[in-house]
């Protein structure tokens, strides 16, 4: 594991002192930036629930099959994905464009340890183009609006748009649902939502032990029930097996091993903007 002190920790903007999601998610999943806090927070939600980083792999595996389904099979090559946090290899353009070379992604994420490990989200295929907003997704005018967005996605093609593991920490007065709509609504017909979204529903004692650390951090959370999940794909055409949890989504074979319901706080989701 490299020094704190070779990461970039005195950038403007970056508070190493606090403990942030996404960093907390590269740290339980073995990944490289992270700070004291964000080790000391994932600790402590490990011991809350030993199954976290089942999830937390769970989900990122979710996103992978999803993301070369709708390259393989729905014929994407157009993605814009919101919340990317810390790089993690495959990221979504070399997924996408292992199929299609000529393939394009927008990422979107408004933390600047994000954009200061950018690089590594730029790097496409000669044919394809990727490109980076920051922006916070509680402002969909922004992305939508931005010079990144507009030069790299044309809008006339069927768009990819992939929300992974965030709206969960949007509460009801953000109206994530909302932010959703208004980020699909200038999508052509044929575009696809990709959606992981939060549950308490497997295991509500457990991964509310873990809310509760993370809104102890500054970072309250918003679980949803089924019904709740099913809001954001509501006029939606669903992709096969429908809402379920990430484990379940078609799932390739190349899980680790068997993976109980309760060890997974994730519905995954793919549908298609008729």
């Amino acid at each position: 594991m490299p020094e704190d002190s070779a990461r970039p920790a005195g950038r403007a903007g970056i508070d190493t002192g606090t403990a942030h999601a996404a960093r907390i998610y590269d740290y339980i999943l073995g990944g490289t930036d992270h700070y004291p806090a964000d080790r000391e927070a994932g600790d402590a939600m490990c011991r809350e629930w030993p199954a976290l980083p089942v999830h937390m792999r769970a989900n990122r595996d979710w996103l992978n099959r999803a993301v070369r389904r709708l390259a393989e099979e729905a014929g994407m090559r157009q993605f814009l994905d919101i919340g990317t946090g810390i790089p993690t290899s495959p990221n979504i353009h070399e997924i996408a464009q292992s199929v299609a070379p000529e393939s394009r992604v927008v990422y979107v994420d408004n933390d600047p340890l994000v954009l200061t490990l950018s690089q590594s989200l730029l790097n496409s295929t000669p044919e394809g183009r990727t490109s980076y907003v920051e922006a916070d997704m509680r402002d969909p005018r922004t992305i939508l609006d931005s010079p990144a967005f507009r030069d790299t996605l044309d809008l006339a093609e069927p768009v990819a748009l992939t929300v992974v593991a965030i709206v969960h920490f949007m509460l009801d007065e953000d109206d994530a649902v909302g932010i959703v709509r208004r980020l699909l609504e200038p999508l052509a017909p044929g575009s696809h939502l990709a959606m992981s979204i939060g549950t308490a529903e497997f295991a509500p004692q457990e991964v509310g032990r873990v809310a509760v650390e993370y809104a102890a951090r500054g970072m309250p959370m918003r679980l949803r029930t089924f019904a709740e999940a099913g809001e954001f794909v509501e006029g939606l055409e669903l992709v096969e097996p429908g809402l379920v949890q990430v484990h379940k989504w078609r799932p390739d074979g190349a899980d680790p091993g068997p993976i109980r319901d309760e060890d997974i706080a994730m519905y995954g989701v793919v549908a298609r903007k008729p």
